[in-house]
């Protein structure tokens, strides 16, 4: 399962994806925002991105990623979409890896949920706005873990960011539900 190719491309792909340009002088969406379809999650789609990760329940590797001692819910909403961006773009880059038959079955429709998140949620972000301080430590862990240098390594970002998937979904509908989160 090597990606070492695609590592370079991803980590562009999210400091593209999340500016940290100038400070924002208030906290609202941008124009043509798309993030508003996602205060209602169909309950199918949570039913495959649960599926999903029953799959990888039983890796043991933890990359403390996801481990923060702050949730979306904390943060201003220029940051909670910020966060959701790298984390869609996180979520899609791993389940867009190979994968066994079994495994890539089981993907396809979360993956493609993701996918149309990432779009949707892409256009919210403010180029001008700048990550606080707890947002952008966790942004700088993410490039860090992004630059994988091992299979093994991906691997278990993979299966880190596959178990937390759901913490995923749940800070887009936070996002998404925007000061009622």
């Amino acid at each position: 399962m090597s990606c070492l190719s695609l590592t370079p491309l991803l980590v562009l792909v999210l400091v593209l994806g999340v500016s940290l340009g100038a400070a924002s002088p208030h906290d609202t969406l941008r124009k043509g925002c798309s993030l508003s379809k996602y205060r209602n999650i169909d309950p199918d789609e949570r039913r495959a991105v649960y599926e999903m990760r029953q799959k990888f329940m039983n890796h043991k590797c933890n990359t403390r990623l996801f481990h923060r001692k702050w949730n979306a819910v904390h943060l201003p909403m220029s940051d909670r979409v910020v966060l959701v961006v790298a984390e869609l773009n996180l979520t899609t880059a791993m389940l867009e890896l190979p994968a066994a038959p079994s495994f890539a079955e089981v993907r396809q429709r979360p993956l493609e949920f993701f996918s149309h998140a990432r779009e949707d949620v892409r256009g919210c972000v403010d180029p001008s706005h700048q990550p606080s301080g707890r947002l952008r430590h966790w942004l700088h862990k993410l490039q860090v873990a992004m630059r994988t240098e091992s299979p093994e390594s991906t691997a278990c970002l993979r299966a880190t960011t596959i178990v937390h998937v759901l913490q995923v979904l749940d800070n887009l509908h936070c996002a998404a539900l925007l000061d009622k989160c």
